[in-house]
């Protein structure tokens, strides 16, 4: 039996040209996922205690529940008629491409239907909020918000929404967002920018203590009690005063603008939060290898299943 170094060695890739060839079949895919699940000793997803015998067709069965099981049982490819093949083609490049990629695309170049390519896309969204990415935020950490949806001069008069100016959800939805410079992003869809709705996210993911850089919209709050709080003016034209500025969450914004301009165009507010762990994710993951990205979103696929009932009924809330 080859050894875990051997093994991911004839399985490397550095590129989508040999990705393509390393998962050039179905059998493929299926031996490097059960190498990353189980590490040559498969376990039972009904009882992990149990004794595992080997069948047909790349199946196990569990002694002591005498079920069937395969690699795919209890992740989010279980029951899936689409190939593991496509599966991993498209977790590729959902991983890699700097600004996504739509599902009429997707669709297109593996050939299945958009309805089809849309779930699949919804599903490693919904595995791409890795909760090792949304531990406490330290050291210097900005903060800022984002507001998401169309202008309204841009809209026809019929459908123009009044007292839409400034601040307000009427017709937008909003996104904070808390970057620890340097480090990662944490992205929180919220229903408005009053304090008493910010300020208990920002203390729930920032550790106590650090430093945080916000505009003028923070200045009468009680950031200060916890916090090294430091503010810059932008009403007043100020952008930066050596380390006190908000410039590294304002570039993590013009990406995410570009990403629903460019690709999505238009994102619903019951979705929005779940495009935002895909950003993060992406942002989250820059300093990764295309290879070391792949395996963080196999494994993370484990354990967590979306039905589509759940997708079309799912809450406005965080998946």
């Amino acid at each position: 039996m080859k050894t875990e170094n051997s093994f991911k060695k004839l399985f490397q890739f550095k590129n989508i040209i040999e990705f393509q060839d390393k998962f050039s079949s179905e059998q493929a895919c299926i031996s490097y996922f059960e190498e990353e699940r189980w590490k040559g000793n498969a376990v039972s997803p009904f009882d992990p205690a149990s004794k595992v015998w080997k069948c047909k067709n790349n199946r196990y069965m569990c002694k002591n529940t005498s079920k069937y099981f395969n690699v795919k049982t209890g992740t989010i490819f279980e029951n899936s008629k689409i190939p593991l093949r496509k599966w991993f083609y498209i977790g590729y490049i959902f991983g890699n491409h700097k600004k996504e990629i739509s599902s009429c695309q997707v669709a297109k170049d593996i050939g299945i239907t958009q309805k089809s390519a849309d779930f699949v896309l919804e599903r490693l969204r919904c595995i791409s909020n890795i909760q090792l990415f949304r531990e406490m935020l330290k050291g210097i950490v900005e903060i800022d918000e984002t507001f998401i949806g169309g202008k309204n001069y841009n809209r026809h008069k019929n459908k123009k929404i009044p007292h839409s100016q400034g601040r307000s959800s009427k017709d937008k939805t909003i996104v904070l967002g808390m970057k620890e410079r340097s480090g990662n992003v944490i992205f929180q869809k919220v229903p408005n920018t009053q304090l008493s709705t910010l300020l208990p996210i920002i203390r729930t993911n920032v550790d106590k203590g650090s430093d945080i850089c916000s505009d003028e919209w923070y200045k009468n709050s009680d950031l200060h009690k916890d916090f090294n709080h430091q503010i810059v003016n932008h009403s007043a034209g100020q952008y930066a005063e050596g380390k006190k500025h908000t410039n590294s969450i304002e570039s993590v914004w013009a990406l995410f603008d570009r990403t629903i301009i460019g690709i999505y165009h238009h994102i619903s507010r019951k979705r929005l939060q779940k495009y935002a762990n895909e950003i993060a994710f992406r942002h989250n993951t820059r300093k990764y290898g295309e290879q070391e990205r792949f395996d963080l979103l196999l494994l993370s696929s484990i354990g967590k299943r979306l039905t589509y009932r759940e997708l079309i009924n799912s809450p406005n809330s965080q998946v």
